[in-house]
């Protein structure tokens, strides 16, 4: 492997660390997460889950009275039974497709508030979706950033990518004095040459004209 290699692969390791430790962070609540996707999708699912019960039903009450066994046919000798059936079959089916547009819907507003492309992660997830399933959205949920955090400086909040705070200039990459290798601003050792690390530097403030 040429030098250029290594280093491309070491800095994008690197990358990825400080990826994982940010993320680790991430105070991520189902509830909360789950608000991320589109009132508008709920209401719809709702509404189309209701509309096939209720066509299934009359579906079942009809074809009870006049064609006994076309659904379930030993069933109907208990007509319950039946019933309980279709709704099952129903709501096992508007679970599954519920679960597939939720999460469209969620990964186009978890990528817009990350930063990322979010009709460029949506329409990935679509296209896969036919063919490999829950591919696409496993992707997304390795690939994606961090959300902002707050600096560990001044507290305003700074984007993933950022490499200093737009506010106070704080570098959000500090390097080991040692080896040079970017650390993670809690990290009281370097985890690449075992070197100890002091307290972060404080970038001075500016002086008011």
């Amino acid at each position: 492997m040429s030098d250029l290699q290594q280093k491309t692969t070491g800095a994008f390791n690197e990358r990825m660390r400080l990826i994982r430790l940010r993320r680790k962070k991430e105070d991520l609540r189902f509830w909360q997460e789950f608000k991320l996707v589109p009132r508008g999708a709920i209401w719809t699912m709702v509404i189309l889950y209701l509309l096939a019960i209720a066509i299934g039903m009359s579906a079942n009450y009809w074809n009870f009275h006049h064609n006994p066994s076309a659904f379930f046919g030993d069933l109907y000798d208990t007509p319950f039974l039946s019933y309980l059936g279709l709704f099952g079959a129903i709501t096992t089916v508007a679970l599954t497709i519920s679960c597939f547009v939720f999460l469209i819907g969620y990964v186009n507003r978890d990528a817009r508030r990350r930063g990322m492309n979010s009709a460029l992660w949506t329409l990935l997830v679509i296209v896969l979706l036919p063919s490999a399933a829950f591919v696409g959205f496993l992707i997304y949920f390795l690939m994606r950033d961090p959300l902002p955090y707050p600096c560990p400086q001044c507290g305003k909040m700074v984007g993933p990518r950022f490499n200093f705070c737009p506010n106070c200039k704080c570098n959000l990459h500090p390097s080991c004095p040692n080896c040079k290798r970017e650390v993670e601003e809690t990290d009281k050792f370097c985890p690449y040459c075992a070197y100890e690390l002091g307290p972060a530097q404080q970038t001075p403030e500016a002086i008011p004209s």
